[in-house]
């Protein structure tokens, strides 16, 4: 497939994510008496993976996320060559996307892009302003969870992609564990696991949020590195299947 289009899908996937996730956290999250709530943020946020990846999938591959495609790449399933283009597709889908979700949001009275924008941190929060962990957690929660979290991301997405596992239900699992992810992890940074989308929305609200985005590059990236490695050394080659005695 040319790299072109590949990036382009990239760019579209990466749009989708940050404009149906962070777009349901931004619109319809605290809808008075009908919001959605974190499950239903959580859920948006898996079903955005679903959905890009049976779009785009057989184009590019479905990364939508810096960390994804660093852990391919650690897992040998990515060039390298291709990551600089990739990550920046990525990053450019996302800031389009919530650049889109601004104007939307935008257009109902009292919306304040700088008092809270579907952005990650860590820390207090202050009243008023983007940033800081939901529930009050501290940089090293934040860093662990998001290193955790993006550890296993990589475990599933690799195990669900490998050869030998059930073809054409790895988009249904992808999603599934992105929604566990943040169903596991609002309240501690809100839920990053992909540095794209933490930029996207940290462009707009500034701050604080543009303050605390190190460490979601930082974090997602190592642990979907580390996923990387450690799915490739032990999981990526398995032996084959026993043959059955008598079997044609």
């Amino acid at each position: 497939m040319p790299i072109g289009k590949r990036l382009f899908a990239e760019f579209l996937g990466t749009f989708w994510l940050v404009f149906g996730g962070c777009g349901s956290a931004v619109l319809a999250a605290a809808y008075p008496a009908l919001g959605i709530g974190f499950a239903g943020v959580a859920l948006a946020f898996g079903l955005t993976v679903l959905t890009g990846a049976y779009a785009v999938g057989h184009i590019s591959g479905a990364h939508f996320n810096p960390a994804v495609s660093v852990g391919l790449a650690t897992a040998g399933r990515f060039k390298w060559a291709d990551l600089p283009g990739y990550v920046v597709a990525q990053v450019l889908g996302g800031i389009a996307a919530a650049g889109v979700l601004l104007v939307i949001a935008g257009g109902k009275a009292g919306f304040d892009v700088h008092a809270g924008f579907a952005v990650n941190g860590y820390g207090a929060s202050t009243p008023g302003l983007a940033g800081g962990s939901p529930d009050g957690y501290t940089l090293l929660a934040g860093l662990v969870t998001e290193v955790v979290l993006t550890f296993f991301f990589l475990i599933v997405i690799l195990g669900a992609t490998h050869e030998r596992a059930p073809k054409g239900f790895a988009p249904i699992a992808i999603g599934l564990a992105l929604t566990l992810i943040h169903l596991i992890s609002i309240p501690v940074t809100n839920t990053s696991v992909n540095p794209a989308r933490s930029t996207a929305v940290a462009v707009f609200a500034g701050g604080l949020a543009i303050q605390q985005l190190w460490l979601f590059w930082v974090a997602p990236v190592a642990g979907g590195a580390l996923g990387g490695i450690v799915h490739h050394a032990f999981f990526e080659k398995t032996p084959p299947e026993p043959e059955i005695a008598g079997e044609p």
